[in-house]
Order: structure tokens, then sequence, then C-alpha cells
């Protein structure tokens, strides 16, 4: 029911694209984005118990919120029912892919069909799984989706400046930083800027592209000479 309401009002709003191709109905909110070492699903009700251990956590807490402390018990169902649930956002659930352990979220919300736009936003929250490059490929799955099959234009986001790990995951995603709200954040006895970064369509294509002709010419190199020349 949750899930159906979610592709209804994103379809509705991605409908104002009239720049992109046609995008079939079940693609707009799918079933399973999948990678080397992450599947994306969309969420189920049962996973709220796994939001309540993450963001009541203070060390998550600190890389995820404004406010300074965990989030109470109230706020996370709150939280749960709008984004990983709700009709406003496509929020789908990070499972790890040898073990199928529900390790994460991530979500695009304010999509905006008129002008090709998304924000992102991503939490790993069993923290055993941090540096294990987890989050930047369900970032990258998530960028295949909104520009490979959305047709989105622009997809941006914000992170806190002491939030090293994820800046560096997002800058090999392809993210760049494009400003900042200087000193907007108090954390650690000290005032920290918010930035905002933000990944184009053509430079999503650009990147595929030279990934792409980096396999190639990996895979020309390690190919027997005779099948080179023949």
């Amino acid at each position: 029911m949750e899930a159906t309401r979610s592709a209804s009002s994103l379809q509705r709003r991605m409908e104002a694209m009239v720049y992109r191709a046609p995008v079939p109905a079940p693609a707009w909110f799918p079933e399973l984005l999948e990678g080397g070492l992450v599947l994306l699903r969309r969420h189920v009700p049962g996973n709220v118990t796994a939001f309540q251990r993450w963001y009541s956590d203070p060390e998550v807490a600190r890389l995820a919120r404004y406010q300074d402390g965990p989030m109470r018990s109230d706020e996370i169902d709150r939280f749960f029912q709008l984004r990983a649930l709700g009709a406003e956002s496509l929020t789908m659930a990070i499972h790890e892919r040898s073990t199928d352990r529900l390790i994460g979220s991530c979500a695009f919300s304010q999509v905006d069909g008129e002008n090709g736009s998304a924000m992102f936003h991503i939490t790993i929250g069993e923290k055993d799984t941090w540096g294990r490059g987890y989050g930047t490929e369900a970032t990258q799955l998530m960028l295949d989706h909104a520009f490979g099959t959305l047709g989105l234009h622009r997809i941006a986001l914000t992170v806190f400046e002491f939030n090293e790990r994820a800046i560096r995951a997002y800058r090999r995603c392809g993210f760049v930083v494009e400003g900042r709200a200087r000193e907007s954040i108090w954390r650690d006895g000290r005032w920290w800027d918010e930035l905002a970064m933000s990944v184009l369509s053509a430079e999503w294509r650009a990147r595929r592209a030279g990934i792409g002709a980096t396999q190639s010419a990996r895979q020309a190199a390690d190919a027997p000479a005779e099948s080179i020349a023949g």
C-alpha cells in the first residue's frame, strides 16, 4: 500500500519532465537496484526496528542531524513513516549483498520534475560496515537510477564539513562542492561549515563514459596477444 502510494506520487511530480523520454510506470520506484556489494530494496514496515537503533546512536546522530544528540523514539517513528514509507520521497533500504543484512537507507527527496532535480540523503546505520564502500556503491546506484532511468538533470546534497568520510565518498561518485553555509553548525566545541554539493547529468554521463573506456582498455591489456591481433 505505502510503496504504491509513493510510486504514484513520484510519478505525478515527474510527469512535468517534458524533456526526457517516457519512463514505464514500474521504473519510477524500482523494486530492486543491484550492485556488487549492496542491494537496494523498498523499505518494509519492520525496518523501523533498525531505524530505532541507528538514529538513537549518538555517533550516527552526530553525522545525520542538526540537533546535538540522538532522536527520541517517537521522532524516529515519525521520520520512518514519512521518509521510508511516505509518499514524498523515493527511499530505498540498503542491504549487504553477501548476507542480505539491512545496513542503511538512502533517498531522493524534494523531487522537482519540472526542473529535473532532487536532494539525495544516505545513512549507513550499521557502524561495523563503515569504510567498506557500501555507501559509495549505494550512491552510485541511486545516481544511475536518477540520471539513467528517471532522466533527472541535477542531484544535490548537503553534508557537514567534519564528515570527511562522506565527503570523500561523494567526490568519488562525481559530486562537487558548489557552496557552503559558513559556521552553521556547532559540534565538538567549535563551529563548522555545511557544504552544498551536486552532480549534473552531463557530468554523470562523462564519468560513465570514462569508466567504460578505462575498463575496455584494461580488458584489452589483459587479453592474450593473439586475441588482440586477431
